[in-house]
């Protein structure tokens, strides 16, 4: 496999640089993820830029991340499901939503649930719902604009899993403790 550079501030291409210096600010170190993506400067102004954009839908902290790591889990991301586990755990979502997303079973709150359920439908037929599936995600309380979300997230989620993939990142030392294995959790 083709090896990809995991770069430091002082590596990363020219057009990367400041980003790079605003990710490791804000996070007090660069990530792994970041530092591979900083390879192509349009790929990690993309992710970048997605990623607080997707923080701006009306969704909380926890729905955002419902998408996010359902997405992590179905394509099989390593890093991911470590990286937003740690994030999750931060941001105060519940304990047990978390072991549901990282098992693959059912979330005990039916909004929840729902929105995991929709999330599924959408990247397992990349797009092409039923309109039965359409119609519980609204029964449960979303809305229209909720639909465009998830399509959001789970685009904001194939630049960073495949990104993953591709380039073999490294789990960071930050996200160790919430390691995860494809292998053992995609049967569930």
């Amino acid at each position: 496999m083709t090896e990809f550079t995991i770069h430091t501030e002082e590596s990363t291409p020219e057009g990367s640089k400041e980003l790079v210096r605003e990710i490791k600010g804000k996070y007090g170190f660069l990530p792994n993820l970041s530092a591979v993506q900083s390879e192509s400067p349009a790929m990690l102004e993309g992710y970048v830029a997605l990623s607080q954009i997707f923080s701006k839908s009306n969704l909380s902290e926890t729905e955002r991340q419902v998408i996010l790591m359902t997405n992590n889990r179905l394509n099989g991301c390593a890093y991911c499901m470590a990286a937003h586990s740690t994030i999750s755990q931060m941001a105060n979502v519940p304990a047990n939503v978390i072991e549901a997303l990282r098992s693959g079973s059912e979330i005990a709150d039916s909004k929840l649930e729902a929105l995991r359920l929709f999330t599924i439908q959408m990247n397992e037929t990349r797009g092409w719902v039923e309109q039965s599936d359409l119609d519980a995600f609204l029964a449960a309380g979303y809305d229209k604009a909720n639909v465009l979300d998830v399509i959001l997230g789970t685009s904001l989620k194939v630049l960073s899993n495949y990104t993953n993939h591709i380039t073999q990142t490294p789990v960071d030392a930050a996200f160790k403790a919430n390691t995860w294995s494809a292998v053992d959790n995609l049967a569930a």
